[in-house]
Protein backbone atom coordinates (compact mmCIF):
# COMPACT_ATOMS: atom_id res chain seq x y z
CA UNK A 1 0.00 0.00 0.00
CA UNK A 2 1.42 2.98 -1.03
CA UNK A 3 1.63 6.15 0.82
CA UNK A 4 0.96 9.78 -0.45
CA UNK A 5 4.63 11.69 0.23
CA UNK A 6 4.06 14.98 2.52
CA UNK A 7 3.46 18.32 0.30
CA UNK A 8 6.60 20.13 0.58
CA UNK A 9 6.97 22.50 3.22
CA UNK A 10 6.13 26.58 1.47
CA UNK A 11 8.98 29.33 1.36
CA UNK A 12 6.97 32.28 3.40
CA UNK A 13 7.48 35.56 1.58
CA UNK A 14 7.71 38.71 4.03
CA UNK A 15 7.31 42.40 3.59
CA UNK A 16 7.04 45.85 5.16
CA UNK A 17 5.09 48.40 4.54
CA UNK A 18 5.50 52.02 5.49
CA UNK A 19 2.13 52.80 6.59
CA UNK A 20 2.71 57.37 6.98
CA UNK A 21 0.08 58.75 9.30
CA UNK A 22 -3.19 56.97 9.47
CA UNK A 23 -5.43 55.15 11.78
CA UNK A 24 -3.47 52.13 11.17
CA UNK A 25 -0.24 53.85 13.10
CA UNK A 26 -0.44 55.37 17.00
CA UNK A 27 1.43 58.26 15.82
CA UNK A 28 0.77 59.50 19.63
CA UNK A 29 2.71 57.01 21.35
CA UNK A 30 6.24 58.07 22.68
CA UNK A 31 8.48 55.08 20.76
CA UNK A 32 6.65 56.32 16.97
CA UNK A 33 9.01 59.26 14.79
CA UNK A 34 8.71 60.87 11.83
CA UNK A 35 6.81 59.57 9.19
CA UNK A 36 8.73 61.53 6.40
CA UNK A 37 12.27 62.00 8.14
CA UNK A 38 14.72 60.06 6.05
CA UNK A 39 16.40 58.62 8.93
CA UNK A 40 12.73 57.14 9.47
CA UNK A 41 12.90 55.13 6.25
CA UNK A 42 16.61 54.03 6.19
CA UNK A 43 15.64 52.29 10.34
CA UNK A 44 12.51 51.32 8.68
CA UNK A 45 14.09 49.62 5.51
CA UNK A 46 17.68 48.17 7.17
CA UNK A 47 15.54 46.84 9.80
CA UNK A 48 13.41 44.72 6.99
CA UNK A 49 16.81 44.30 4.99
CA UNK A 50 18.57 42.47 8.18
CA UNK A 51 15.67 40.23 8.67
CA UNK A 52 15.98 39.61 5.05
CA UNK A 53 12.33 40.40 4.14
CA UNK A 54 11.50 40.82 0.32
CA UNK A 55 10.95 44.01 0.04
CA UNK A 56 10.18 47.32 1.29
CA UNK A 57 6.57 48.85 0.54
CA UNK A 58 5.00 52.90 0.10
CA UNK A 59 1.55 53.41 -0.79
CA UNK A 60 0.76 56.59 -2.58
CA UNK A 61 -1.49 59.15 -1.85
CA UNK A 62 -2.14 61.93 -4.35
CA UNK A 63 -4.78 64.05 -2.14
CA UNK A 64 -4.82 64.75 1.27
CA UNK A 65 -8.73 63.36 1.81
CA UNK A 66 -11.10 65.66 4.03
CA UNK A 67 -14.14 65.08 5.36
CA UNK A 68 -16.69 68.13 5.77
CA UNK A 69 -15.03 69.97 3.75
CA UNK A 70 -11.80 69.85 5.97
CA UNK A 71 -8.39 67.77 6.17
CA UNK A 72 -8.54 65.02 7.91
CA UNK A 73 -6.08 64.94 10.79
CA UNK A 74 -5.15 61.85 10.70
CA UNK A 75 -4.09 62.32 7.30
CA UNK A 76 -2.52 65.34 7.05
CA UNK A 77 0.90 64.64 6.74
CA UNK A 78 0.56 62.89 3.53
CA UNK A 79 3.11 60.86 1.44
CA UNK A 80 6.15 62.14 0.04
CA UNK A 81 7.20 61.28 -3.52
CA UNK A 82 7.36 57.35 -4.10
CA UNK A 83 10.56 57.90 -6.64
CA UNK A 84 12.41 60.30 -4.03
CA UNK A 85 12.22 57.73 -1.39
CA UNK A 86 13.16 54.78 -3.26
CA UNK A 87 15.90 56.13 -4.63
CA UNK A 88 17.56 57.24 -1.63
CA UNK A 89 17.28 53.51 0.06
CA UNK A 90 18.75 51.72 -2.80
CA UNK A 91 21.51 53.96 -1.76
CA UNK A 92 21.68 52.35 1.69
CA UNK A 93 20.55 48.77 1.06
CA UNK A 94 21.83 46.16 -1.07
CA UNK A 95 19.24 43.19 -1.04
CA UNK A 96 15.81 44.34 -0.28
CA UNK A 97 13.27 44.95 -3.02
CA UNK A 98 11.66 48.32 -2.83
CA UNK A 99 8.34 48.63 -4.21
CA UNK A 100 6.29 51.53 -4.98
CA UNK A 101 2.66 52.94 -5.83
CA UNK A 102 2.45 54.98 -9.29
CA UNK A 103 -1.18 55.42 -9.98
CA UNK A 104 -1.73 54.49 -14.21
CA UNK A 105 -4.78 57.44 -14.02
CA UNK A 106 -2.82 60.31 -13.40
CA UNK A 107 0.85 59.57 -15.30
CA UNK A 108 1.70 58.74 -18.10
CA UNK A 109 3.61 55.44 -19.66
CA UNK A 110 6.46 56.78 -20.78
CA UNK A 111 7.53 59.14 -17.93
CA UNK A 112 6.66 56.19 -15.24
CA UNK A 113 8.63 53.30 -17.49
CA UNK A 114 11.83 55.63 -17.53
CA UNK A 115 11.09 56.20 -13.84
CA UNK A 116 11.22 52.44 -12.88
CA UNK A 117 13.66 51.19 -15.61
CA UNK A 118 15.97 53.64 -13.82
CA UNK A 119 15.71 52.85 -10.07
CA UNK A 120 15.79 49.26 -11.41
CA UNK A 121 18.78 50.15 -12.45
CA UNK A 122 20.07 52.27 -9.62
CA UNK A 123 19.03 49.38 -7.25
CA UNK A 124 21.04 46.90 -9.44
CA UNK A 125 17.20 44.98 -10.31
CA UNK A 126 15.11 45.63 -6.96
CA UNK A 127 12.24 47.81 -8.32
CA UNK A 128 8.45 47.13 -8.18
CA UNK A 129 5.26 48.64 -9.15
CA UNK A 130 2.21 48.39 -8.01
CA UNK A 131 -0.59 49.39 -10.24
CA UNK A 132 -3.34 51.73 -9.27
CA UNK A 133 -5.86 53.22 -10.26
CA UNK A 134 -8.02 56.38 -9.21
CA UNK A 135 -11.67 56.00 -9.14
CA UNK A 136 -12.56 59.75 -7.88
CA UNK A 137 -12.46 63.12 -9.60
CA UNK A 138 -11.73 64.20 -6.38
CA UNK A 139 -8.20 63.38 -6.55
CA UNK A 140 -7.95 64.09 -10.10
CA UNK A 141 -8.35 67.56 -9.17
CA UNK A 142 -5.15 67.77 -8.17
CA UNK A 143 -4.43 67.33 -11.93
CA UNK A 144 -4.76 68.70 -15.61
CA UNK A 145 -7.55 65.98 -16.89
CA UNK A 146 -9.28 66.01 -12.88
CA UNK A 147 -12.44 63.74 -13.39
CA UNK A 148 -12.55 63.33 -16.80
CA UNK A 149 -12.11 59.39 -16.63
CA UNK A 150 -15.60 57.19 -15.65
CA UNK A 151 -15.06 54.98 -12.81
CA UNK A 152 -16.16 52.27 -15.17
CA UNK A 153 -12.71 52.99 -17.69
CA UNK A 154 -10.36 52.75 -15.16
CA UNK A 155 -9.29 49.11 -15.83
CA UNK A 156 -9.23 49.60 -19.30
CA UNK A 157 -7.18 52.65 -19.31
CA UNK A 158 -4.79 50.41 -16.53
CA UNK A 159 -4.54 47.82 -18.84
CA UNK A 160 -3.50 49.93 -21.87
CA UNK A 161 -1.14 52.18 -19.61
CA UNK A 162 0.74 48.89 -18.45
CA UNK A 163 0.78 47.01 -22.05
CA UNK A 164 2.10 50.45 -23.06
CA UNK A 165 5.11 50.56 -20.53
CA UNK A 166 5.46 46.60 -21.15
CA UNK A 167 6.37 47.97 -24.55
CA UNK A 168 8.95 50.48 -23.78
CA UNK A 169 10.66 48.03 -20.85
CA UNK A 170 10.49 45.39 -23.89
CA UNK A 171 12.06 47.68 -26.44
CA UNK A 172 15.67 47.07 -25.37
CA UNK A 173 16.47 43.31 -25.08
CA UNK A 174 19.72 43.54 -22.97
CA UNK A 175 22.17 43.13 -25.92
CA UNK A 176 22.59 46.61 -27.59
CA UNK A 177 25.01 48.06 -25.90
CA UNK A 178 28.86 47.02 -27.58
CA UNK A 179 30.77 49.94 -25.67
CA UNK A 180 33.59 48.87 -27.99
CA UNK A 181 36.56 51.53 -27.74
CA UNK A 182 38.74 49.22 -30.63
CA UNK A 183 35.87 49.84 -33.44
CA UNK A 184 34.55 52.78 -32.21
CA UNK A 185 30.71 51.17 -31.66
CA UNK A 186 28.80 52.08 -28.68
CA UNK A 187 25.49 50.73 -29.92
CA UNK A 188 25.22 47.55 -31.93
CA UNK A 189 21.75 48.33 -33.14
CA UNK A 190 20.46 51.92 -34.03
CA UNK A 191 17.14 50.74 -33.96
CA UNK A 192 16.88 50.11 -29.60
CA UNK A 193 14.37 51.45 -27.75
CA UNK A 194 12.19 51.91 -30.87
CA UNK A 195 8.44 51.67 -29.65
CA UNK A 196 4.98 51.77 -30.99
CA UNK A 197 1.34 52.01 -29.25
CA UNK A 198 -1.69 53.29 -30.62
CA UNK A 199 -4.88 51.95 -28.50
CA UNK A 200 -7.77 54.34 -27.10
CA UNK A 201 -5.67 55.89 -24.22
CA UNK A 202 -2.10 56.29 -25.71
CA UNK A 203 -1.06 57.07 -29.05
CA UNK A 204 2.83 57.26 -28.39
CA UNK A 205 5.70 56.45 -30.34
CA UNK A 206 9.62 57.12 -30.47
CA UNK A 207 12.80 55.37 -29.03
CA UNK A 208 12.81 54.36 -25.03
CA UNK A 209 16.11 56.46 -23.52
CA UNK A 210 16.96 53.93 -20.78
CA UNK A 211 18.09 50.36 -21.55
CA UNK A 212 16.82 47.47 -20.55
CA UNK A 213 17.33 47.58 -17.22
CA UNK A 214 18.49 44.06 -14.53
CA UNK A 215 15.04 42.46 -13.94
CA UNK A 216 13.88 43.78 -17.99
CA UNK A 217 11.11 45.34 -16.20
CA UNK A 218 9.96 46.10 -12.72
CA UNK A 219 8.33 43.33 -10.85
CA UNK A 220 4.38 44.36 -11.08
CA UNK A 221 2.01 44.30 -7.94
CA UNK A 222 -1.89 45.24 -7.87
CA UNK A 223 -4.25 45.78 -5.27
CA UNK A 224 -7.78 45.12 -5.94
CA UNK A 225 -10.69 42.83 -4.99
CA UNK A 226 -12.98 43.72 -7.70
CA UNK A 227 -13.80 40.48 -9.97
CA UNK A 228 -11.75 43.65 -12.37
CA UNK A 229 -9.07 43.78 -10.27
CA UNK A 230 -8.34 39.43 -9.67
CA UNK A 231 -8.42 39.59 -13.23
CA UNK A 232 -6.10 42.26 -14.32
CA UNK A 233 -4.04 40.61 -11.60
CA UNK A 234 -4.11 36.88 -13.11
CA UNK A 235 -2.97 38.51 -16.92
CA UNK A 236 -0.58 40.69 -15.62
CA UNK A 237 0.65 41.10 -12.30
CA UNK A 238 3.37 39.07 -10.76
CA UNK A 239 1.90 39.65 -6.78
CA UNK A 240 -1.28 40.47 -5.74
CA UNK A 241 -2.32 42.28 -2.09
CA UNK A 242 -5.08 40.50 -1.03
CA UNK A 243 -7.41 41.77 2.06
CA UNK A 244 -7.85 38.65 3.78
CA UNK A 245 -6.01 36.94 6.99
CA UNK A 246 -8.27 34.74 7.74
CA UNK A 247 -8.19 30.77 6.68
CA UNK A 248 -11.82 30.41 5.18
CA UNK A 249 -11.59 33.81 3.42
CA UNK A 250 -7.98 33.74 2.68
CA UNK A 251 -8.24 30.28 0.78
CA UNK A 252 -11.47 31.95 -1.16
CA UNK A 253 -9.43 34.17 -2.88
CA UNK A 254 -6.22 32.43 -3.37
CA UNK A 255 -8.15 29.79 -5.14
CA UNK A 256 -10.23 32.26 -6.86
CA UNK A 257 -7.33 34.63 -8.30
CA UNK A 258 -5.05 31.46 -9.09
CA UNK A 259 -7.32 29.23 -11.07
CA UNK A 260 -7.74 32.17 -13.36
CA UNK A 261 -4.16 32.32 -14.64
CA UNK A 262 -4.43 29.06 -17.23
CA UNK A 263 -6.30 31.11 -19.41
CA UNK A 264 -3.40 33.44 -19.67
CA UNK A 265 -1.03 30.76 -20.00
CA UNK A 266 0.26 31.62 -16.65
CA UNK A 267 1.30 29.12 -13.72
CA UNK A 268 0.25 29.17 -10.06
CA UNK A 269 4.12 29.95 -8.80
CA UNK A 270 4.03 33.20 -11.12
CA UNK A 271 1.11 35.02 -9.46
CA UNK A 272 2.36 35.54 -5.63
CA UNK A 273 -0.50 36.61 -3.08
CA UNK A 274 0.52 38.32 0.15
CA UNK A 275 -2.33 39.77 2.12
CA UNK A 276 -1.44 42.90 4.51
CA UNK A 277 -0.87 41.87 7.93
CA UNK A 278 -1.20 43.79 11.61
CA UNK A 279 0.71 41.97 14.33
CA UNK A 280 1.10 42.77 18.53
CA UNK A 281 3.68 40.97 19.92
CA UNK A 282 3.98 39.94 23.77
CA UNK A 283 6.25 37.71 26.21
CA UNK A 284 2.60 35.89 26.87
CA UNK A 285 -0.30 35.49 24.54
CA UNK A 286 -2.15 36.95 27.09
CA UNK A 287 0.24 40.14 27.09
CA UNK A 288 -0.32 40.69 23.56
CA UNK A 289 -3.76 40.72 23.80
CA UNK A 290 -3.75 43.34 26.70
CA UNK A 291 -1.65 46.20 24.35
CA UNK A 292 -3.77 44.91 21.34
CA UNK A 293 -6.84 45.95 22.90
CA UNK A 294 -4.92 49.81 23.97
CA UNK A 295 -3.66 49.68 20.43
CA UNK A 296 -7.32 49.64 19.16
CA UNK A 297 -7.84 52.70 21.92
CA UNK A 298 -5.49 54.75 20.67
CA UNK A 299 -5.83 53.99 16.66
CA UNK A 300 -10.03 54.77 17.49
CA UNK A 301 -10.07 58.36 19.49
CA UNK A 302 -13.18 59.40 20.05
CA UNK A 303 -13.18 61.98 17.40
CA UNK A 304 -12.13 59.24 14.74
CA UNK A 305 -14.85 57.01 15.69
CA UNK A 306 -17.35 60.01 14.77
CA UNK A 307 -15.24 60.56 11.49
CA UNK A 308 -15.79 56.55 10.85
CA UNK A 309 -19.48 56.94 11.63
CA UNK A 310 -19.73 59.79 9.14
CA UNK A 311 -18.22 57.45 6.05
CA UNK A 312 -21.53 55.50 6.78
CA UNK A 313 -24.05 58.12 7.48
CA UNK A 314 -22.46 60.58 5.52
CA UNK A 315 -23.99 63.44 7.11
CA UNK A 316 -22.38 65.74 10.24
CA UNK A 317 -22.14 63.84 13.74
CA UNK A 318 -19.92 65.98 15.38
CA UNK A 319 -22.54 66.06 18.08
CA UNK A 320 -22.84 63.40 18.54
CA UNK A 321 -20.73 61.89 22.31
CA UNK A 322 -18.82 58.93 21.00
CA UNK A 323 -18.78 57.22 24.33
CA UNK A 324 -22.82 57.41 23.94
CA UNK A 325 -25.08 55.20 21.48
CA UNK A 326 -25.36 55.46 18.13
CA UNK A 327 -27.46 58.30 16.14
CA UNK A 328 -31.13 57.17 15.82
CA UNK A 329 -30.98 59.00 12.48
CA UNK A 330 -30.54 57.01 9.20
CA UNK A 331 -27.79 57.54 6.69
CA UNK A 332 -28.18 59.73 3.62
CA UNK A 333 -26.91 57.23 0.68
CA UNK A 334 -25.79 58.84 -2.73
CA UNK A 335 -22.43 58.89 -4.77
CA UNK A 336 -21.88 62.92 -2.92
CA UNK A 337 -19.93 61.42 -0.05
CA UNK A 338 -19.01 63.79 2.90
CA UNK A 339 -15.36 61.88 3.05
CA UNK A 340 -13.94 62.58 -0.28
CA UNK A 341 -11.04 60.84 -1.21
CA UNK A 342 -11.32 58.20 1.52
CA UNK A 343 -11.77 54.50 -0.36
CA UNK A 344 -13.01 53.14 2.56
CA UNK A 345 -16.28 54.80 1.96
CA UNK A 346 -16.41 52.32 -0.99
CA UNK A 347 -17.15 49.38 1.21
CA UNK A 348 -20.44 50.73 2.38
CA UNK A 349 -22.24 50.05 -0.50
CA UNK A 350 -25.91 49.65 1.44
CA UNK A 351 -25.67 52.10 4.19
CA UNK A 352 -29.02 51.65 5.14
CA UNK A 353 -28.12 48.22 6.27
CA UNK A 354 -25.14 48.95 7.49
CA UNK A 355 -26.52 51.42 9.89
CA UNK A 356 -29.16 48.35 10.60
CA UNK A 357 -26.30 45.55 11.29
CA UNK A 358 -24.17 48.16 13.58
CA UNK A 359 -27.68 48.59 15.36
CA UNK A 360 -28.22 45.51 16.04
CA UNK A 361 -24.23 44.81 17.44
CA UNK A 362 -24.59 47.78 19.56
CA UNK A 363 -27.89 46.98 21.21
CA UNK A 364 -26.52 43.06 21.77
CA UNK A 365 -23.08 44.04 23.44
CA UNK A 366 -24.07 47.49 25.11
CA UNK A 367 -21.63 49.71 22.96
CA UNK A 368 -20.71 52.95 22.78
CA UNK A 369 -20.40 54.54 19.12
CA UNK A 370 -16.41 54.45 19.94
CA UNK A 371 -16.83 50.78 20.92
CA UNK A 372 -18.55 49.81 18.16
CA UNK A 373 -15.98 50.95 15.64
CA UNK A 374 -12.84 49.52 17.34
CA UNK A 375 -15.10 46.50 17.46
CA UNK A 376 -16.01 46.54 13.36
CA UNK A 377 -12.43 48.02 12.14
CA UNK A 378 -10.18 45.70 14.11
CA UNK A 379 -7.43 45.26 11.90
CA UNK A 380 -5.21 43.13 14.04
CA UNK A 381 -4.56 40.05 11.96
CA UNK A 382 -1.76 38.23 14.05
CA UNK A 383 -1.81 38.95 18.41
CA UNK A 384 0.04 36.39 20.68
CA UNK A 385 3.67 35.52 21.57
CA UNK A 386 6.34 35.28 19.22
CA UNK A 387 5.83 31.59 18.88
CA UNK A 388 2.18 31.84 18.36
CA UNK A 389 2.90 34.73 15.48
CA UNK A 390 5.39 32.32 13.69
CA UNK A 391 3.09 29.39 13.76
CA UNK A 392 -0.36 31.47 12.50
CA UNK A 393 1.60 32.60 9.73
CA UNK A 394 3.25 29.44 8.53
CA UNK A 395 -0.50 27.68 8.91
CA UNK A 396 -1.79 30.07 7.15
CA UNK A 397 0.88 29.74 3.96
CA UNK A 398 1.20 25.87 4.34
CA UNK A 399 -2.63 26.35 4.02
CA UNK A 400 -2.58 28.15 0.80
CA UNK A 401 -4.32 31.26 2.37
CA UNK A 402 -1.25 33.09 0.96
CA UNK A 403 1.88 33.27 -0.09
CA UNK A 404 3.25 35.18 2.34
CA UNK A 405 2.62 38.82 4.16
CA UNK A 406 2.53 41.79 3.84
CA UNK A 407 3.47 43.60 7.75
CA UNK A 408 1.99 46.98 8.79
CA UNK A 409 3.18 47.73 12.13
CA UNK A 410 1.33 50.54 14.16
CA UNK A 411 4.76 52.04 15.08
CA UNK A 412 6.79 54.03 13.43
CA UNK A 413 10.02 53.78 12.03
CA UNK A 414 10.34 51.19 14.63
CA UNK A 415 7.70 48.99 15.05
CA UNK A 416 9.50 46.36 12.83
CA UNK A 417 12.08 45.37 15.37
CA UNK A 418 10.27 43.60 17.76
CA UNK A 419 8.98 41.49 14.69
CA UNK A 420 12.53 40.71 12.71
CA UNK A 421 14.31 39.94 16.33
CA UNK A 422 11.18 37.60 17.69
CA UNK A 423 9.05 36.17 15.19
CA UNK A 424 11.47 35.72 12.10
CA UNK A 425 13.97 33.25 13.71
CA UNK A 426 11.00 30.80 14.55
CA UNK A 427 10.14 30.98 10.75
CA UNK A 428 13.47 30.04 10.01
CA UNK A 429 13.84 27.32 12.60
CA UNK A 430 10.77 26.16 11.24
CA UNK A 431 12.77 25.77 7.43
CA UNK A 432 10.16 28.24 6.09
CA UNK A 433 12.02 31.68 5.84
CA UNK A 434 15.26 32.14 4.48
CA UNK A 435 18.25 32.58 6.51
CA UNK A 436 20.25 34.66 3.85
CA UNK A 437 19.21 36.17 0.62
CA UNK A 438 19.63 33.40 -2.32
CA UNK A 439 20.02 35.98 -5.15
CA UNK A 440 20.31 39.89 -5.70
CA UNK A 441 16.46 40.40 -7.12
CA UNK A 442 13.18 41.46 -5.91
CA UNK A 443 12.84 38.52 -9.01
CA UNK A 444 14.81 36.15 -7.16
CA UNK A 445 13.99 36.96 -4.22
CA UNK A 446 9.92 36.21 -4.82
CA UNK A 447 10.98 33.27 -7.65
CA UNK A 448 9.86 34.30 -10.46
CA UNK A 449 11.95 34.62 -13.54
CA UNK A 450 13.60 37.37 -16.15
CA UNK A 451 10.69 38.54 -18.70
CA UNK A 452 11.48 37.56 -21.93
CA UNK A 453 11.14 40.38 -24.57
CA UNK A 454 9.28 40.60 -28.30
CA UNK A 455 13.07 40.20 -29.61
CA UNK A 456 14.06 36.71 -27.42
CA UNK A 457 12.69 34.34 -29.90
CA UNK A 458 14.75 36.63 -33.29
Amino acid sequence: MSTKPPKPLKRIHLAAHFPGVNNTTVWSDPAAGSHIDFDSFVHFARTAERAKFDFLFLAEGLRLREQGGRIHDLDVVGRPDTFTVLAALAAVTERLGLAGTINSTFNEPYEVARQFATLDHLSAGRAAWNVVTSWDAFTGENFRRGGFLPREERYSRAEEFLAAATGLFDSWDGTEIAADPASGTFLRDARAGAFTHRGPHFDIEGHFNVPRSPQGRPVYFQAGDSDEGREFAAARADAIFGRYGTLDEGRAFYADVKRRLPRYGRTPDQLKILPAATFVLGDTDAEAHETAHEVRRLQVSGQTAIKYLEHVWNRDLSGYDPDGPLPDIDPVPGENTIALGRASVRQFRDPRETARRWRELARAKNLSIRELVIATTARQTFVGSAATVARAIDDLVQADAADGFILVPHITPGGLDVFADTVVPLLQERGVFRTEYEGTTLRDHLGLSVPATAHSDL
